[in-house]
């Protein structure tokens, strides 16, 4: 898991901290060392000296190491003394370079940690970031696809909405058609009404007319007194028999004819629109 970004930014600002710090570790261990041999070299001098300075106040001491003898050269007991100040700075120098050798050891295991940490934190973010990137790939697919299915569904609605103009426009025409042939058909019949009407009130006035001329026939007739001695005359019988047979049928003819008109006006009445 990663760190929180305070402490990955406090760790980041410690270590260049310790690296200006550090930068001039070497130089100063350096000059640590050089003063420490100085040191030691001007101990050893003055040593050296301090034994010259005995050997000439003793003229009679020889600077020569004699072997045998029980007493020891000043000068060889003072280059002594300085050899095992010597050696003691250098196994001091020896212990502090195990004891630095230790600490870079010890360092070397804590960095080698830290750097499997960081190499496992690594992995771990690569593998996040891989499964990032197809996440993403797969995002862009699935994206591509919509877009060509809201493409698809762009020009399947744009065809739809031509065809639905073209049907609008043609159902406008096949209306507009209808009122044209409803008027057209409420036109011829009224004309077809008025025609029968005008036949119908043509033959009620033949009617009215045949009854007029019937009525004034008979008036005439029944006021006549030759109609009366032509009634009474045997011969006549049969002629005012076959004239009154004859006005009768002609009667009755007009009267079926009458009927028949009246037939035809009630016919014409309770026409239906369609004939």
């Amino acid at each position: 898991m990663a760190e929180p970004s305070w402490q990955e930014t406090l760790r980041i600002r410690l270590v260049e901290r310790n690296a200006k710090e550090s930068a001039y570790a070497p130089i100063i261990e350096q000059y640590r060392r050089l003063a420490q041999q100085t040191k030691l070299l001007k101990e050893r001098n003055a040593s050296l000296l301090r034994a010259m300075g005995s050997a000439r106040v003793n003229p009679s001491s020889s600077t020569v190491f004699v072997p045998g003898t029980g007493e020891d050269n000043p000068v060889r007991a003072a280059y002594i003394t300085s050899l095992e100040s010597q050696i003691s700075s250098l196994r001091d120098e020896l212990a502090t370079v195990y004891k630095t050798q230790g600490q870079n050891a010890q360092r070397l295991l804590a960095m080698t940690e830290t750097l499997r940490e960081k190499e496992e934190l690594s992995r771990m973010e690569s593998e996040n970031l891989r499964k990032a990137r197809e996440e993403v790939s797969v995002l862009r697919r699935k994206v591509d696809q919509h877009n060509e299915l809201m493409a698809e569904k762009d020009r399947t609605a744009q065809i739809l909405h031509d065809e639905i103009n073209t049907l609008q426009l043609e159902l406008s025409q096949i209306e507009e058609r209808n009122q044209t042939l409803t008027k057209d058909n409420a036109k011829l019949l009224q004309r077809w009404l008025d025609a029968k009407q005008a036949e119908v009130n043509k033959m009620n006035a033949a009617n009215e007319f045949y009854e007029d001329m019937q009525t004034r026939r008979q008036t005439l007739s029944s006021r006549s007194p030759s109609a009366q001695s032509l009634g009474e005359d045997g011969g006549n019988d049969g002629s005012a028999d076959q004239s009154g047979n004859g006005e009768d049928k002609r009667a009755s003819g007009n009267t079926t004819k009458k009927d028949g008109m009246q037939s035809l006006v009630e016919k014409g009445v309770s026409l239906t629109p369609n004939g």
